[in-house]
């Protein structure tokens, strides 16, 4: 088993705020400073808040780890006390390795400078030494694709050769350990596509990386494990299809209460939970295999039901219908009814997916519900490495070639 680089135990960070300024009308402030002018200069208790508390991380060498969640969850502060950018208030970090971060595309730029001068700036400000610069150099170029302007002052660069140059000189830094903030979202779709390819090389090259992106279809294709920072804590830390899942679940899922529900007189029958049968306990609603599977959703039903007509829709996260299917002439008993699902496989990519189930009698719907918590689907991707080339199903194969 590899040995940790990275470990970090009950780090906390805590910053100071400005209280929230007044919503009151200029002519309302002036009034106020003329009937108390001492007050006017009077400085404002300061706030603080936790950037990160009591977050704990193991990052073992050679690994490939995804740092995901919403905006001011805590990332970019992590990876600056990871950096030694920033100390934190709690708790301590050890890293053992050379570490380069690319926390901010275009550190070290001078609008004055040329591409050339800004390259070797950067690169020295990045931790490069001349002589590693000048053996890349030509590569770094090449990969930014600005040949002909590389003597020109970047000031006149558009945005986008800007940072092509920039995320060129960072991207071929070459520490041990490397920290990346969201930087593989820079420039157009085709060198995105390249930085992504790039980022792989170097994943592919052994080396430790920590990933922060909210692309996470790039956090699929390039992390064996993700966590997941929620209020400067981590909420999840597992297997990436896993843990990816369940936060496409948090951020997409619309809130409908919970799984459980109460009968009201315009009920007959009512689907009260689902499950995966089978699954474990602690998450009966995570599919991580893609053989035989068995769906169970449980129906209470009030006053029997006659001649009932019964649907099932499994959707995406775009609400696009993956697959549909019902049934006629159901006759179900005053109780609790158990509806099950089997399929020798679900060859449908990671991700969330909603599953809406229907029940309806002599042409009137009895209900109609939309399943919750979500169906997680975190097994092994079987899809094609790039993007563009992935789509719905996820058909594991068997490739072989024999010479005629």
């Amino acid at each position: 088993m590899s040995t940790a680089v990275i470990q970090a135990e009950g780090l906390s960070k805590r910053y100071q705020r400005r209280a929230r300024a007044s919503s009151e009308l200029l002519r309302e402030a002036l009034a106020r400073t003329l009937r108390a002018p001492w007050t006017a200069f009077q400085r404002q208790k300061p706030e603080t808040f936790w950037a990160l508390k009591d977050l704990s991380l193991q990052v073992r060498e050679g690994e490939v780890m995804g740092l995901i969640g919403r905006n001011g969850s805590g990332k970019t502060t992590l990876l600056k006390i990871l950096s030694r950018i920033t100390r934190p208030t709690e708790g301590w970090a050890e890293i053992h390795g050379r570490v380069g971060s690319l926390l901010e595309v275009g550190t070290g730029f001078h609008p004055e400078l040329t591409g050339r001068e800004n390259t070797y700036l950067s690169g020295a400000i990045l931790g490069m030494s001349k002589q590693e610069i000048a053996r890349k150099f030509d590569e770094i170029v090449a990969f930014a694709e600005i040949e002909t302007f590389i003597d020109t002052p970047v000031k006149h660069y558009s945005s986008g050769m800007f940072v092509r140059l920039a995320f060129a000189v960072a991207a071929h830094l070459e520490p041990e350990i490397l920290l990346v903030d969201e930087v593989l979202a820079v420039g157009d779709v085709k060198f995105q596509k390249k930085c992504l390819g790039k980022m792989g090389d170097v994943a592919r090259a052994g080396r430790t990386i920590i990933l922060v992106s909210h692309q996470l279809n790039q956090i699929r294709r390039l992390c064996d494990r993700t966590v997941w920072v929620e209020s400067g804590a981590v909420r999840q830390n597992g297997p990436t299809a896993e843990v990816v899942s369940a936060y496409e679940t948090a951020m997409t899922s619309p809130e409908r209460g919970s799984a459980e529900r109460s009968f009201d007189n315009q009920h007959s029958a009512r689907f009260q939970s689902w499950n995966l049968v089978g699954a474990p306990s602690d998450s009966p609603h995570t599919l991580a295999s893609t053989g035989p599977i068995t769906i169970r959703f449980c129906l209470d039903v009030h006053t029997p039901i006659r001649h009932g007509h019964h649907g099932i829709t499994l959707y995406n996260a775009e609400r696009q219908i993956v697959w549909g299917w019902a049934t006629d002439d159901l006759n179900f008993p005053r109780g609790q009814v158990d509806l099950v699902y089997e399929f020798p496989y679900l060859p449908i990519k990671p991700g969330a997916y909603s599953l809406q189930v229907s029940l309806w009698s002599d042409g009137q719907n009895v209900d109609l519900w939309d399943a919750v918590p979500d169906l997680l689907v975190a097994t092994e991707n079987f899809q094609h490495r790039r993007d563009e080339w992935s789509g719905y199903l996820n058909v594991p194969s068997v490739f072989s070639w024999n010479p005629k």
